[in-house]
């Protein structure tokens, strides 16, 4: 029923709230415009009938008053010509005569001035009486000039006392007439203010109610669907997208609810693409890691395994084939996960994708099968189904794939704690060059002790716990040593000596061989500035890693060093890996150039091992090649390495380099290298890496140059 009202009111009401409002302003000062005017008028008539009464009938009875007066004052004129002598009555018959005659003026301008019939009766009643009071006196007149009191008596007692009376009578009667018709008067000017008063009343009443029936049909027309629009907008706060504002026919409120609809859709839109963003992987359309913990933050873990998987040699199909042909070879190993995984039940397994080239699996054992068996087998399923090349634009890729698998257990809080682990075993597969490794608290260990050991090497660097040492490079032709190779030490207060081999690798994964270079450099050339007198042809050659490379202020940085202690460049060498070198070419060859102008001598170590090309080869400004400890090893036994060896040797001397093998442990592998006609020699049999007393003894005893 208040639905019907309220549709009935918008097909009244015209269609724009403007309208509606400026209409009910309208009929509201039209009823304000009728009160005042029909309190005007009635104020104006009251106006009229006061002096009306004022003027007429306040006026008549004035005059009836003076009719009474008159008849008054004829009696007692009467009453002096009794009195009087014969000359004295002359002035009271005037007296009476004018009295007679302004008696005959009243009634006369009464009887003019009366329309009601009554007064005219008693009027006429009035001049009747008053003719017979006239004539009784004028008997009275005539007995009293004949001088006749006798008759004159009678005639007043006969006579002129009755005309008297009743003439007294009925202008008392008239007097009283005049006065209830003033008095009847009086009452209709009140019964007219008391209807004026209830008109007024009236139509102010119905002006009230004209406003609250205005106010209501407002509220309904206006208000109404403006808390419409405000419920909308609320929905629309708490993400109800699909409460739309209903239609009216107030055309303001029906483009503010098209605009907020627009707008509801439009941010709907905008939300699920931002969901789509942020939940979503862009390329493969997979759940993303946010989405996988907000999905499984709250479930429970047991009998669950997370699989991390990472797309193997996907960095070089990248730098080779273009990160086009990468992208295509993640959304087909995308499609071909979720493919084999349809072959287990819904509910068992969760695929999500994380950042470059990793998939995370979630999956859960049902049945009797075990967790562990639903990995291995789940891992052999998937294999099977990525066996099959890749085909990207005309190339064919293969595609395998690194497992790194982390069962729950009692000790694994959360889902983040499970991926951990799982990103744990991903990294020691990687490390150990395998398909897979499953998580064990081993990896756990080794993990948290290269984190202690990042801050404790931050820590050594400070409190001079690393040491350097020297290895002498001893020259074939004459066994005389020419120059050291610096090697850094760690003697930790606490864990004792750690090997290089330990931190070496962990620092330069996070950045931190930079200061260990640093260090070292420091080092060298300080004791290069300490051997000025003493050893002034040694030099001392120092490991560069490949973020030295990256760096275009190391060159800099080293030629500010070596003026700071007046220190000759030549005695200076950096040995440079292959790999570190060929990784962003481009950028380390004009390093090297700018390195090599100062005259720092450059030198190749491990050569053999890297994948450098003989083009590169020849625009390193190197001055020195460092054959890998691998070729040398029981060279003197095995002719096809002596026939490798050779020809890395010739080809360094055919690029007027100085060729030097390290690792030399037996007298039978330096007589080999002397006849393949090496240029110099590095390791155990010369001697072992030197410190302190030590250093300072084999310098005293040893040949120099």
């Amino acid at each position: 029923m208040n639905d019907a009202f309220h549709i009935a009111i918008e097909r009244v009401l015209p269609r724009r709230i403007s309208y509606r409002l400026a209409l009910s302003y309208l009929l509201i000062l039209c009823l304000f415009i009728l009160v005042v005017v029909k309190t005007v008028a009635q104020v104006q008539h009251v106006t009229q009938r006061s002096q009306q009464f004022a003027r007429e009938d306040l006026q008549k009875l004035l005059q009836v008053q003076n009719l009474a007066l008159d008849i008054e004052g004829s009696t007692s004129a009467l009453v002096l010509i009794f009195s009087s002598t014969q000359d004295k009555r002359k002035p009271a018959y005037d007296a009476v005569d004018a009295k007679k005659k302004h008696i005959d003026e009243l009634i006369l301008a009464l009887t003019n001035s009366s329309k009601d019939e009554i007064e005219l009766a008693c009027l006429e009643r009035v001049a009747s009486t008053h003719q017979e009071f006239r004539q009784s006196y004028l008997n009275l007149f005539d007995e009293i000039e004949l001088d006749n009191p006798d008759g004159a008596k009678k005639v007043f007692e006969e006579q002129v006392a009755p005309a008297r009376q009743s003439f007294l009578t009925e202008s008392a009667a008239l007097l009283d007439l005049e006065k209830r018709n003033i008095k009847q008067r009086q009452e209709e000017e009140k019964r007219d203010l008391e209807q004026l008063k209830l008109e007024v009343i009236a139509i102010s009443v119905i002006a009230v109610l004209c406003g609250l029936g205005l106010a209501f049909i407002t509220q309904s027309s206006v208000v109404r669907p403006l808390n419409d629009l405000e419920q909308s907008a609320l929905q629309i706060a708490t993400g109800n997208y699909d409460s739309k504002v209903p239609l009216t026919r107030a055309t303001e409120i029906a483009q503010a609810g098209i605009a907020l609809n627009t707008m509801s859709d439009a941010i709907a839109t905008r939300e699920a693409e931002i969901e789509q963003l942020a939940y979503y992987d862009q390329l493969s359309h997979l759940p993303n890691r946010t989405l996988l913990l907000k999905t499984f933050t709250q479930t429970n873990l047991s009998n669950k395994a997370m699989i991390l998987m990472d797309v193997a040699r996907l960095k070089i199909v990248n730098e080779t084939l273009g990160f086009g042909i990468g992208d295509n070879v993640i959304v087909e190993t995308s499609k071909r996960l979720q493919h084999a995984l349809r072959d287990y039940p819904d509910g068992s397994h969760y695929l999500a994708k994380f950042a470059g080239g990793q998939f995370a699996l979630l999956c859960s054992a049902t049945g009797t099968q075990t967790v562990t068996e639903l990995v291995i087998q789940m891992i052999s399923h998937l294999n099977h189904h990525l066996s099959t090349p890749i085909v990207c634009i005309n190339h064919s890729v293969d595609v395998s794939m690194v497992y790194g698998i982390a069962l729950a257990n009692t000790e694994t809080p959360n889902l983040n704690s499970l991926i951990r682990n799982a990103e744990v075993a991903l990294y020691a597969a990687k490390a150990n060059t395998q398909i897979s490794a499953w998580y064990s608290d081993a990896q756990e260990a080794s993990r948290l002790s290269h984190l202690s050991l990042l801050s404790d090497l931050r820590s050594a660097l400070v409190k001079h716990e690393l040491q350097m040492w020297l290895q002498p490079k001893v020259r074939l032709s004459d066994m005389h040593c020419y120059g050291f190779e610096a090697l850094v030490r760690w003697q930790h207060p606490v864990r004792g000596f750690i090997s290089p081999i330990e931190f070496v690798p962990f620092a330069e994964r996070t950045g931190y061989i930079s200061h260990v270079t640093e260090w070292m450099l420091k080092q060298a050339v300080q004791t290069l500035a300490n051997w000025q007198e003493t050893y002034p042809t040694l030099s001392i050659a120092v490991n560069v890693s490949t973020n030295d490379l990256r760096d275009q202020h190391f060159p800099d940085r080293v030629s500010q060093l070596l003026q700071q202690h007046k220190v000759n460049p030549e005695r200076l060498k950096l040995e440079l890996t292959e790999s570190g070198i060929m990784e962003d070419p481009s950028s380390a060859i004009p390093l090297l150039h700018t390195l090599r102008d100062t005259g720092i001598g450059l030198s190749i170590d491990d050569f053999g091992t890297g994948h450098s090309s003989l083009a590169y080869l020849q625009q390193l400004p190197v001055t020195e090649l460092k054959i890998d400890r691998s070729f040398v090893i029981n060279i003197d036994q095995l002719s096809s390495t002596q026939r490798l060896v050779k020809t890395i040797i010739e080809m360094g001397h055919g690029l007027n380099l100085h060729v030097i093998a390290e690792g030399i442990e037996t007298q039978a592998e330096r007589d080999t290298l002397i006849e393949l006609g090496c240029d110099a020699m590095q390791g155990y049999f010369a001697s072992k890496p030197l410190y302190g007393a030590a250093l300072e003894n084999w310098l005293v005893t040893s040949k120099r140059v």
